[in-house]
């Protein structure tokens, strides 16, 4: 039976509970304006009836504070790192798509390709009208020059952006690590207080924020389960189980964690890359991480991005002499010699093993179509566990399906070749005032650029190497099938020239009398003479290369420019689209987010007034049973 002061008992916990809730809004109010921060709310439970002996039986003993927790819904928490992942990955394309989309930029502060293609041909022009002439001959080749140099600012500007995302990689990788740790630290600091019966609120906020930032790095899915007393499953220990995965992967298991780590890659996957490019994998399987959303996944598509324009076959003959290992394919992706874009070393990918090559060389047909590569591999077949079969598939380099650096330079690349090649070719059948002509032959001079050339590759040839060129084999060296005194098509060379090192030779440079002008003609004893100083038919000839002659994309060289800007404002728009998209969406989520964890400076009014109410009933009370105990008390001499 409870005392006769158990009325006061009761009123006394009214007192604490409703202190506790004012306490609470208190603290809301406080963290109104804080980022992360999920509204508190105190849980109050009617305390346990006690017996009593009386008829009713039973008499209640008032209210508990039995809690203190946060409110949130895991629902939307999922829904909105779903969606982050989704906006880091476009927001971040369109940054640097923005970039790129800059660096094509032609106007008058910055003349860009147009501008200066133009001014070429508008040079080439002047020059047909007195082909003779030093001075308009000196003009057409600084004009070229500053074309050349445009392509090879380009290119820099280019490696320039790919190294700064490279740098970004690792530096983002590293944050991955950071924050993977930090959130299993604090998985520990969760369970050491809530082991004890409290809620750790804060730290669960802290938490939250993590993963939230996590979100838009890379995808992320989070899964956390309660854990049961081993011989009482019924019964809460008050920890619990909290993992982190990525694309399946764990990253966080409670409290431990794994860790992501970048190796830098022996040879690059596309020619034009720069060195040093990072890897992405697990520390502790070494297996590759993959990730097709995020902030992360954005930065190497826009890194290594070739739009799949990769080389890829099947194996036609797998062959080890002497411990030298070579793998041919046929049904290549890549059959024109221009378009090739692999590096002289590389990776091959075969049935999910990697192999590198030091060496490759082609076979091409009739037409000048290349029918096969043959690879030269660095570790030899018989010391290899997977041994590829014939029919197998081959990649070369890594295939990535967004149009990223990695592509813009290739697509400079095969602009450059097939208008070098065609001016060239014309260069070649031409007279030179002060040289002797060019008979048809193409030979290779030191520095493995065609005899006769215009356009040309920058010297980057070692002394044995130019000895070797002067043989006839590249400056540099594609394989044996290449090693020939007489090429018997000159476009085997340009693979070699890339927007990178394209330059005026140096011989016209220095004399402009070197530059043909004019056809040569054979007279009928058998000696050779030019059609006339001063007449210029190739000069007519290389006009019709500045739009009428196809060499990019099925059109003229004229819309180079404009094919390029095309690409890169189609991708630029469609990424700030979509970012734009997932941007109002997770604002949209966020809301709904905040509808439920969010503090609400209004409500929180309305709970300070409802609880200082009840505070100040809890109070009346206990003044109402003072009175009644001092009249049991003082007057009925009890």
């Amino acid at each position: 039976m409870p005392s006769t002061f158990f009325g006061l008992s009761i009123a006394s916990t009214g007192l604490n509970a409703f202190n506790a809730s004012v306490n609470t809004t208190a603290h809301n109010i406080s963290n109104a304006n804080t980022a992360g921060y999920s509204k508190q709310t105190v849980n109050l439970k009617s305390g346990q009836a006690v017996r009593v002996a009386a008829k009713y039986g039973s008499q209640g003993t008032g209210v508990s504070a039995d809690s203190v927790t946060q409110m949130r819904d895991k629902y939307y928490d999922e829904k909105y790192w779903n969606n982050q992942s989704n906006y880091g990955q476009y927001d971040k394309k369109y940054y640097y798509m923005k970039q790129v989309e800059t660096y094509f930029t032609d106007n008058a502060a910055n003349p860009g390709f147009t501008t200066l293609y133009t001014e070429m041909f508008n040079a080439l022009n002047a020059l047909q009208a007195n082909s003779g002439d030093t001075s308009a001959r000196m003009e057409f080749i600084s004009d070229a020059k500053k074309l050349t140099n445009y392509f090879n600012d380009m290119s820099a500007k280019l490696e320039e952006l790919q190294t700064s995302v490279n740098d970004e990689i690792k530096t983002t990788v590293d944050s991955v690590n950071a924050t993977a740790k930090k959130i299993a630290e604090i998985n520990r600091q969760i369970n050491q207080i809530e082991q004890q019966g409290g809620h750790a609120n804060e730290l669960r906020d802290e938490r939250a924020i993590l993963v939230d930032n996590l979100s838009q790095v890379i995808p992320v899915s989070v899964d956390e389960k309660e854990v049961s007393n081993t011989h009482y499953p019924d019964m809460k220990t008050g920890a619990t189980i909290y993992r982190l995965t990525v694309n399946g992967k764990t990253l966080v298991d409670n409290y431990e964690y794994s860790q992501l780590k970048t190796t830098t890659r022996k040879h690059p996957d596309n020619q034009s890359d720069v060195e040093g490019l990072y890897d992405i994998a697990w520390a502790d399987t070494g297996e590759k991480l993959t990730v097709n959303n995020g902030t992360l996944s954005a930065m190497i598509a826009v890194r290594d991005g070739n739009n799949g324009e990769n080389l890829k076959g099947t194996i036609s003959a797998l062959e080890t002499v002497d411990g030298v290992s070579t793998i041919t394919i046929k049904d290549p992706t890549i059959t024109n010699i221009n378009s090739m874009n692999l590096p002289d070393r590389g990776n091959l990918k075969i049935n999910n093993t990697n192999y590198q090559y030091d060496s490759f060389e082609f076979t091409t047909d009739d037409a000048g179509n290349i029918t096969g590569y043959t690879f030269t591999l660095t570790d030899s077949l018989e010391h290899d566990i997977q041994i590829p079969s014939e029919g197998d598939a081959v990649v070369v380099g890594s295939s990535v399906d967004f149009k990223g650096i990695a592509y813009y330079q290739n697509q400079m690349n095969l602009f450059l070749r097939n208008f070098t090649q065609e001016f060239n070719s014309i260069q070649q059948t031409g007279y030179y005032t002060d040289e002797t002509a060019v008979d048809g032959t193409v030979g290779l001079d030191l520095n493995g650029n065609p005899m006769g050339a215009f356009f040309v590759t920058k010297s980057s040839a070692s002394q044995a190497e130019k000895e070797k060129a002067q043989e006839g084999a590249f400056s540099e060296g594609l394989g044996k099938s290449l090693l020939k005194t007489t090429l018997k098509n000159s476009s085997e060379t340009y693979y070699r020239l890339t927007a990178k090192n394209i330059d005026v030779a140096a011989k016209t440079q220095n004399n402009p009398k070197v530059f043909a002008a004019t056809t040569q003609v054979k007279r009928a004893d058998g000696t050779t003479d030019a059609m006339g100083v001063d007449q210029s038919d190739l000069v007519k000839k290389l006009l019709k290369l500045q739009g009428d002659k196809t060499v990019f994309r099925d059109d003229g060289g004229d819309s180079f420019l404009q094919s390029i800007y095309a690409d890169i404002s189609v991708d630029a728009q469609e990424c700030k689209v979509f970012s734009s998209n997932y941007k109002q969406i997770s604002t949209a989520i966020d809301e709904q987010r905040q509808s439920v964890s969010g503090v609400d400076e209004d409500e929180e009014a309305l709970d300070l007034v409802k609880f200082q109410n009840a505070y100040y009933l809890a109070s009346k009370a206990i003044q109402t049973l003072s009175e009644m105990y001092d009249r049991l008390i003082t007057q009925t001499g009890v």
